[in-house]
Protein backbone atom coordinates (compact mmCIF):
# COMPACT_ATOMS: atom_id res chain seq x y z
CA UNK A 1 0.00 0.00 0.00
CA UNK A 2 1.80 3.10 -1.14
CA UNK A 3 -0.16 6.44 -2.94
CA UNK A 4 1.13 9.81 -3.70
CA UNK A 5 -1.39 12.62 -4.69
CA UNK A 6 -0.87 16.49 -5.18
CA UNK A 7 -3.85 18.18 -4.33
CA UNK A 8 -5.99 15.23 -4.86
CA UNK A 9 -4.70 14.06 -7.95
CA UNK A 10 -1.86 11.73 -8.89
CA UNK A 11 0.90 14.16 -9.60
CA UNK A 12 2.37 15.30 -12.99
CA UNK A 13 5.58 14.88 -14.60
CA UNK A 14 5.92 19.02 -13.98
CA UNK A 15 4.53 18.37 -10.45
CA UNK A 16 7.25 15.87 -9.19
CA UNK A 17 9.92 18.01 -11.40
CA UNK A 18 9.46 20.81 -9.44
CA UNK A 19 9.18 18.72 -5.63
CA UNK A 20 12.46 17.24 -6.77
CA UNK A 21 14.09 20.60 -7.64
CA UNK A 22 12.72 22.63 -4.55
CA UNK A 23 12.59 21.42 -0.49
CA UNK A 24 11.55 24.51 0.19
CA UNK A 25 8.20 23.92 2.23
CA UNK A 26 6.87 22.10 5.47
CA UNK A 27 4.84 18.77 6.42
CA UNK A 28 3.26 16.68 9.59
CA UNK A 29 3.22 13.25 9.72
CA UNK A 30 0.81 11.10 12.08
CA UNK A 31 -0.56 6.98 12.58
CA UNK A 32 -3.77 6.32 10.94
CA UNK A 33 -5.88 3.78 12.86
CA UNK A 34 -9.15 2.97 11.01
CA UNK A 35 -9.06 6.58 9.20
CA UNK A 36 -8.80 8.39 12.44
CA UNK A 37 -5.25 9.98 13.89
CA UNK A 38 -4.06 11.37 17.18
CA UNK A 39 -3.84 15.16 17.50
CA UNK A 40 -5.87 16.02 14.22
CA UNK A 41 -6.38 19.39 15.52
CA UNK A 42 -2.45 20.13 16.23
CA UNK A 43 -1.21 18.82 13.05
CA UNK A 44 -3.81 20.87 10.86
CA UNK A 45 -2.58 23.63 13.09
CA UNK A 46 0.81 22.97 12.15
CA UNK A 47 0.25 23.14 8.59
CA UNK A 48 -1.78 26.41 8.92
CA UNK A 49 0.46 28.23 11.35
CA UNK A 50 3.83 27.05 9.12
CA UNK A 51 1.99 27.81 6.12
CA UNK A 52 1.03 31.54 6.90
CA UNK A 53 4.91 31.98 7.98
CA UNK A 54 6.14 30.16 4.72
CA UNK A 55 3.75 31.16 1.84
CA UNK A 56 1.79 34.20 3.69
CA UNK A 57 -1.39 32.51 3.52
CA UNK A 58 -2.91 29.90 5.90
CA UNK A 59 -4.48 26.49 4.69
CA UNK A 60 -8.09 25.34 5.32
CA UNK A 61 -8.59 22.37 7.38
CA UNK A 62 -11.67 21.19 6.12
CA UNK A 63 -9.84 20.93 2.41
CA UNK A 64 -6.74 19.11 4.00
CA UNK A 65 -8.61 16.63 5.58
CA UNK A 66 -10.58 15.94 2.18
CA UNK A 67 -7.37 15.57 0.83
CA UNK A 68 -6.34 13.31 2.79
CA UNK A 69 -9.35 10.97 3.41
CA UNK A 70 -9.00 10.99 -0.82
CA UNK A 71 -5.24 9.57 -0.37
CA UNK A 72 -6.42 7.04 1.98
CA UNK A 73 -9.58 5.79 0.13
CA UNK A 74 -7.24 5.69 -3.22
CA UNK A 75 -4.74 3.63 -1.36
CA UNK A 76 -7.14 0.99 -0.11
CA UNK A 77 -9.23 0.83 -3.02
CA UNK A 78 -12.22 1.42 -1.07
CA UNK A 79 -13.26 3.20 2.11
CA UNK A 80 -10.69 6.00 3.90
CA UNK A 81 -12.08 4.35 7.45
CA UNK A 82 -10.95 1.12 7.09
CA UNK A 83 -7.33 2.06 6.31
CA UNK A 84 -4.23 1.97 8.59
CA UNK A 85 -1.39 3.82 7.72
CA UNK A 86 1.80 6.21 7.84
CA UNK A 87 0.01 9.28 6.10
CA UNK A 88 2.26 12.89 5.40
CA UNK A 89 0.98 15.89 3.99
CA UNK A 90 4.01 17.93 2.65
CA UNK A 91 3.49 21.36 0.97
CA UNK A 92 5.84 22.45 -1.33
CA UNK A 93 6.82 25.43 -3.08
CA UNK A 94 5.12 25.86 -6.71
CA UNK A 95 6.99 26.03 -9.85
CA UNK A 96 4.08 27.74 -11.73
CA UNK A 97 4.93 31.04 -10.46
CA UNK A 98 1.38 31.81 -8.97
CA UNK A 99 2.65 32.08 -5.38
CA UNK A 100 0.41 28.92 -4.18
CA UNK A 101 2.22 25.99 -2.84
CA UNK A 102 0.96 22.11 -3.77
CA UNK A 103 -0.17 20.02 -0.84
CA UNK A 104 1.16 16.71 -1.20
CA UNK A 105 -0.59 13.50 0.36
CA UNK A 106 1.58 10.19 0.87
CA UNK A 107 0.22 7.03 2.15
CA UNK A 108 2.59 4.33 3.41
CA UNK A 109 2.47 0.46 5.29
CA UNK A 110 1.70 1.30 9.34
CA UNK A 111 4.35 2.03 11.30
CA UNK A 112 4.66 1.99 14.95
CA UNK A 113 8.31 2.86 17.18
CA UNK A 114 9.59 -0.47 18.35
CA UNK A 115 10.01 -1.92 22.55
CA UNK A 116 13.16 -2.23 22.27
CA UNK A 117 14.86 0.64 24.15
CA UNK A 118 16.98 2.87 21.78
CA UNK A 119 20.54 4.48 21.39
CA UNK A 120 21.38 8.02 20.56
CA UNK A 121 24.80 9.28 19.00
CA UNK A 122 25.07 13.21 19.97
CA UNK A 123 26.23 15.01 17.23
CA UNK A 124 27.16 19.02 17.37
CA UNK A 125 23.78 19.96 15.32
CA UNK A 126 20.68 22.52 16.11
CA UNK A 127 18.23 22.73 13.23
CA UNK A 128 17.81 26.26 11.66
CA UNK A 129 14.45 27.39 12.21
CA UNK A 130 13.24 24.60 14.55
CA UNK A 131 10.00 25.37 15.06
CA UNK A 132 8.93 24.29 11.49
CA UNK A 133 8.85 20.98 10.74
CA UNK A 134 9.90 20.41 7.11
CA UNK A 135 11.48 18.29 4.47
CA UNK A 136 15.08 18.67 3.33
CA UNK A 137 17.17 19.26 6.13
CA UNK A 138 20.29 18.18 5.05
CA UNK A 139 22.37 18.56 7.97
CA UNK A 140 19.89 16.33 10.12
CA UNK A 141 19.56 13.72 7.46
CA UNK A 142 23.62 13.92 7.31
CA UNK A 143 23.64 13.20 11.13
CA UNK A 144 21.40 10.39 11.42
CA UNK A 145 22.95 8.80 8.48
CA UNK A 146 26.34 8.97 10.70
CA UNK A 147 24.54 7.66 14.01
CA UNK A 148 23.03 4.89 12.20
CA UNK A 149 26.52 3.73 10.71
CA UNK A 150 27.77 3.94 14.00
CA UNK A 151 25.19 1.66 15.24
CA UNK A 152 22.76 3.69 16.89
CA UNK A 153 19.37 4.51 16.10
CA UNK A 154 18.90 8.22 15.91
CA UNK A 155 21.40 11.19 16.11
CA UNK A 156 20.66 13.67 19.62
CA UNK A 157 21.73 17.37 18.78
CA UNK A 158 23.44 19.33 20.76
CA UNK A 159 24.70 23.09 20.45
CA UNK A 160 28.17 24.22 21.12
CA UNK A 161 27.78 24.24 24.82
CA UNK A 162 26.31 20.69 25.01
CA UNK A 163 23.15 22.02 25.86
CA UNK A 164 20.61 18.72 24.03
CA UNK A 165 17.47 20.16 21.73
CA UNK A 166 16.12 16.92 20.37
CA UNK A 167 16.79 13.90 18.83
CA UNK A 168 17.03 13.50 15.12
CA UNK A 169 13.30 12.87 14.21
CA UNK A 170 12.24 12.94 17.99
CA UNK A 171 11.33 14.77 20.91
CA UNK A 172 13.42 13.66 24.10
CA UNK A 173 12.50 13.41 27.54
CA UNK A 174 14.16 12.80 30.73
CA UNK A 175 13.21 11.56 34.35
CA UNK A 176 14.93 13.00 37.45
CA UNK A 177 13.72 10.64 39.55
CA UNK A 178 10.61 12.75 40.12
CA UNK A 179 9.32 14.65 37.43
CA UNK A 180 9.35 14.13 33.52
CA UNK A 181 11.79 17.29 32.03
CA UNK A 182 11.59 17.82 28.25
CA UNK A 183 15.13 20.45 27.23
CA UNK A 184 14.45 23.90 27.02
CA UNK A 185 15.82 24.76 23.97
CA UNK A 186 14.94 25.41 20.47
CA UNK A 187 13.38 22.41 19.30
CA UNK A 188 10.19 21.07 17.00
CA UNK A 189 6.94 20.82 19.28
CA UNK A 190 6.51 17.53 18.39
CA UNK A 191 2.41 16.58 18.10
CA UNK A 192 3.32 13.32 20.36
CA UNK A 193 5.03 15.69 22.78
CA UNK A 194 2.19 17.98 22.76
CA UNK A 195 -0.27 15.16 23.39
CA UNK A 196 1.37 13.43 26.26
CA UNK A 197 3.27 16.55 28.04
CA UNK A 198 0.26 18.01 29.71
CA UNK A 199 -1.39 14.52 30.23
CA UNK A 200 1.42 13.19 32.54
CA UNK A 201 0.03 14.96 35.64
CA UNK A 202 -2.80 12.01 35.49
CA UNK A 203 -0.21 9.12 35.26
CA UNK A 204 1.73 10.37 38.08
CA UNK A 205 4.39 12.56 36.97
CA UNK A 206 4.71 16.01 36.50
CA UNK A 207 5.90 17.46 33.61
CA UNK A 208 8.56 20.60 33.04
CA UNK A 209 11.21 22.00 30.80
CA UNK A 210 14.54 22.80 31.63
CA UNK A 211 18.15 23.18 30.25
CA UNK A 212 19.58 19.96 30.02
CA UNK A 213 23.45 19.24 28.52
CA UNK A 214 25.13 16.16 27.69
CA UNK A 215 27.38 16.13 30.58
CA UNK A 216 23.57 16.10 32.70
CA UNK A 217 22.84 12.44 31.31
CA UNK A 218 24.33 10.64 33.49
CA UNK A 219 22.90 11.79 36.58
CA UNK A 220 19.35 11.55 35.45
CA UNK A 221 16.94 8.35 35.71
CA UNK A 222 15.83 7.86 32.25
CA UNK A 223 14.66 8.74 28.91
CA UNK A 224 11.93 8.65 26.47
CA UNK A 225 11.80 9.97 23.05
CA UNK A 226 8.52 10.69 20.67
CA UNK A 227 7.54 11.40 17.64
CA UNK A 228 4.62 10.31 15.55
CA UNK A 229 5.37 6.61 15.95
CA UNK A 230 4.74 6.66 19.29
CA UNK A 231 7.26 6.52 22.40
CA UNK A 232 10.66 4.27 23.36
CA UNK A 233 12.85 4.29 25.69
CA UNK A 234 16.20 5.33 25.43
CA UNK A 235 19.16 2.54 27.49
CA UNK A 236 22.54 4.87 25.71
CA UNK A 237 23.32 8.18 24.78
CA UNK A 238 27.10 7.63 23.31
CA UNK A 239 28.79 5.50 25.61
CA UNK A 240 26.95 6.88 28.99
CA UNK A 241 24.61 3.63 29.79
CA UNK A 242 20.60 5.33 30.65
CA UNK A 243 18.07 3.24 33.05
CA UNK A 244 14.78 2.36 31.99
CA UNK A 245 12.50 2.48 35.04
CA UNK A 246 9.68 0.85 34.46
CA UNK A 247 7.68 3.72 36.07
CA UNK A 248 8.59 6.58 34.15
CA UNK A 249 8.15 4.62 30.88
CA UNK A 250 4.64 3.63 31.69
CA UNK A 251 3.66 6.37 32.19
CA UNK A 252 4.67 7.97 28.96
CA UNK A 253 2.99 5.10 27.44
CA UNK A 254 0.31 5.45 29.31
CA UNK A 255 -0.13 9.10 28.31
CA UNK A 256 0.45 8.71 24.80
CA UNK A 257 -2.42 5.61 24.75
CA UNK A 258 -5.15 7.75 26.70
CA UNK A 259 -4.77 10.12 23.70
CA UNK A 260 -7.67 9.86 21.80
CA UNK A 261 -8.44 8.93 18.25
CA UNK A 262 -9.96 11.81 15.73
CA UNK A 263 -11.83 10.58 12.78
CA UNK A 264 -9.93 12.34 9.46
Amino acid sequence: MQILEVDGHEPSVEELRDAALSSYGHFTAMQVRGGRARGLALHLERLDSANRELFTEGLDGDHLRSLMRHALAGAAGGAAESVDASLRVIVRESGTGNGRPRVFVSVRPPYQMPDTPQRLKSVPYIRAVAHVKRPGDFGQAYYIDRAVAAGFDDALLIDQDGAISEAGIANIAFFDGHSVVWPDAPVLAGITMQLVAPRLGDHGMPSRTAKIALADVASLSGACVTNSRGVAAVDRIDSTPVPVPPAFVKAMRDAYASVPWDEI
